[in-house]
């Protein structure tokens, strides 16, 4: 398929219907009613006619936008079906979700608009998987938000597969939006705003707002309803979209209905400080002059060493992303106001159901941050809105709880969700 898509907003009828010849609807309706009226009608023993379900309102016009959530372009990328994806989940063994497919999922990638770390706007990519359902069923929206990775070809529209999770969860039923995030598909190259909570927020609410339109533009209903989930730095992610779409007054806040994150490095600086006790304990003599309050007192060469320890036990020596270091540039100045104002997602008041998840045995993002953003929130008033689920996989480490936390973010959606 691979085929750029027409824009064009349609008539309101469902992809693939076809009108039917409205003079043979009328002799038809014509007919029936001569029948019920022979059979009882008005006034007879037999009941009256059956009444008609109202026709459904037309849609709404969705408009597009200029700038951010500007809709690009829309590609057609591949149609899997449900066996595909079910062998997928069957040679994933005990590491897939319990999911059981339901739909052929039909793949596209968009590009849209965003900023980047700077600001600055850019032309991102995105993966959205369409179950493929009767013409005009509806379908909840699901916005997932995918872990750190260092490879470009491991971002979702990239990876447009039978065992891509985005495409395993449309086969339940849900429209699903994964963005790349900037740095990855169509924004290869530029620095990946790692860690940064204003434009992780923008890469996934600017996705909202392209997809919403391009749904517009295809017939492609949803029911209203929106979920916010993910692992890792989609965890992380999720949160800061979650709080962005909360201070805002899109339509998006109106539709959200919870947020599962999952062992997301939510307040930034206490998981640097686990990152820096560990390259510390492997670099003794450099160790020696990392002790809470120097870091700004060292030389640019030194800090920038530290910076190149830190990144590498972040995400490892192989990346062919760039990270943009500039929340690790924030810390080892000792820059606390620039890191809560710029990196830090754990101290806000959440209004709608967020549920966190975490392992404790977890040695790349600490139990710590989840633990925190509990606090901070309650403390401001969250009350049972927000809760913190512990992985039950022993150990509990952070690739360990990947399988659980997806079954837990699906059983929770799965409370609320209609129409799948």
């Amino acid at each position: 398929m691979n085929q750029a898509q027409d824009l064009t907003p349609p008539a309101h009828r469902p992809p693939g219907c076809q009108p039917v010849a409205r003079p043979a609807l009328a002799t038809l309706a014509l007919v029936m009613g001569l029948l019920l009226s022979a059979c009882g009608g008005s006034g007879g023993s037999g009941g009256g006619t059956v009444p008609e379900k109202p026709p459904e309102p037309p849609e709404p016009p969705v408009l597009p936008v200029s700038g951010p959530g500007e809709l690009k372009s829309a590609t057609s990328l591949k149609l899997i079906s449900s066996a595909d994806i079910q062998a997928a989940i069957t040679a994933a063994g005990p590491k897939a979700p319990a999911v059981t497919p339901r739909y052929a999922v039909q793949t596209w990638r968009l590009n849209y608009l965003t900023v980047d770390g700077n600001g600055t706007a850019v032309e991102a990519s995105a993966l959205v998987c369409v179950p493929v359902k009767p013409a005009g069923s509806r379908s909840p929206v699901l916005s997932y938000q995918h872990g750190t990775t260092t490879k470009d070809a491991e971002a979702p529209s990239n990876h447009a597969t039978a065992d891509e999770a985005a495409v395993v969860m449309a086969s339940a039923g849900y429209v699903v939006l994964a963005a790349d995030y900037v740095g990855y598909g169509a924004s290869k190259g530029r620095p990946h705003p790692y860690l940064l909570s204003t434009p992780t927020a923008a890469a996934v609410n600017d996705l909202l707002t392209a997809a919403r339109y391009w749904r517009y533009t295809q017939g492609i209903k949803d029911n209203q309803q929106l979920f916010l989930g993910g692992y890792s730095e989609g965890g992380y992610a999720s949160v800061a979209a979650f709080r962005a779409l909360q201070s805002g007054a899109s339509v998006h806040k109106a539709q959200l209905q919870m947020t599962v994150a999952g062992a997301g490095p939510y307040e930034v600086d206490r998981v640097l400080d686990e990152l820096l006790a560990k390259v510390k304990a492997e670099n003794k003599v450099l160790g020696l002059l990392l002790n809470p309050g120097f870091l700004k007192l060292l030389g640019d060469g030194d800090r920038r060493k530290v910076r190149e320890l830190l990144l590498s036990k972040a995400i490892g020596d192989d990346a062919d992303v760039v990270f943009d270091p500039t929340f690790l540039d924030l810390y080892l100045v000792d820059d606390v106001a620039g890191i809560e104002a710029r990196s830090n997602v754990h101290d806000w008041k959440p209004e709608l159901p967020l549920w966190l998840y975490h392992g404790r045995d977890d040695a790349t993002v600490t139990y710590r941050a989840s633990a925190n953003a509990l606090t901070a929130m309650q403390q401001r008033g969250a009350g049972n809105r927000v809760s913190l689920s512990d992985c039950p996989a022993q150990p509990s480490g952070h690739l360990d709880c990947v399988q659980p936390f997806w079954n837990f973010m699906l059983q929770k959606f799965g409370t609320v969700a209609r129409d799948l």
